[in-house]
């Protein structure tokens, strides 16, 4: 038996994410900021692309030998590229980018079988799809790890990265956060990594929107 890879930063943020009846634990287009900031740091973990504040840089052109990861670098600014040279904008990257990036580890994961596509029809007329876990053991490995780095206070750049999106993406009662004091340590995460950082801005602008619409 082929052992399954190891999961880069995007896997382990969206595995915990989909229940046994394949509905996200958030909404929709927040999983999608979630998964860009997810592959930004992952990207970043691989040193492919740096970032400081509200902007980064893509360092490394070629693009990764991991097929996923690679199609998410094929919507990256070109290297130099941004204002004034001083890179391209996180937040914008994010928002453009996050349909596409959680469309393509969605469909890796059915396609290795960790994940089951299922269409529905709201009131037999609107198409809306649902992912159920298909290996369990993976989904609940996933939460393990990342209970065990919440219990030793995320002792590592990896497990600080995830942390810090699972907060900005307001998830952490439901992959993490067991208890009051984790939950804010993990908020104060998200200033430290400036792809959770881009998460939670456009999460915030969404809010503020739907504020205003509703107004």
């Amino acid at each position: 038996m082929i052992p399954e890879p190891t999961p880069t930063r995007p896997e382990e943020l969206l595995l915990p994410l989909y229940p046994v009846r394949g509905k996200p634990f958030c909404r929709n287009r927040f999983l999608e900021y979630a998964m860009a900031g997810a592959a930004l740091a992952e990207l970043e973990l691989q040193d492919r692309v740096t970032g400081q504040g509200a902007r980064f840089q893509v360092t490394h052109p070629l693009e990764p030998p991991d097929p996923v990861l690679a199609g998410v670098t094929r919507s990256l600014p070109a290297p130099g590229k941004g204002g004034g040279g001083s890179g391209a904008s996180a937040e914008r990257w994010v928002r453009h980018a996050g349909r596409r990036v959680e469309g393509l580890y969605l469909d890796a994961l059915v396609e290795r079988g960790v994940l089951r596509r299922e269409t529905h029809r709201f009131l037999g007329l609107l198409p809306y799809r649902r992912h159920p876990v298909v290996a369990k053991d993976l989904a609940a490995l996933a939460r393990t790890r990342f209970y065990a780095a919440e219990r030793a206070g995320f002792p590592d750049p990896r497990s600080r990265a995830l942390a810090a999106l699972v907060s900005a993406a307001g998830l952490s009662r439901s992959v993490g956060g067991t208890d009051r004091g984790s939950r804010r340590a993990m908020r104060h995460l998200v200033h430290d990594h400036w792809p959770a950082h881009a998460v939670l801005r456009n999460i915030r602008q969404d809010k503020a929107n739907q504020s205003g619409d509703g107004g």
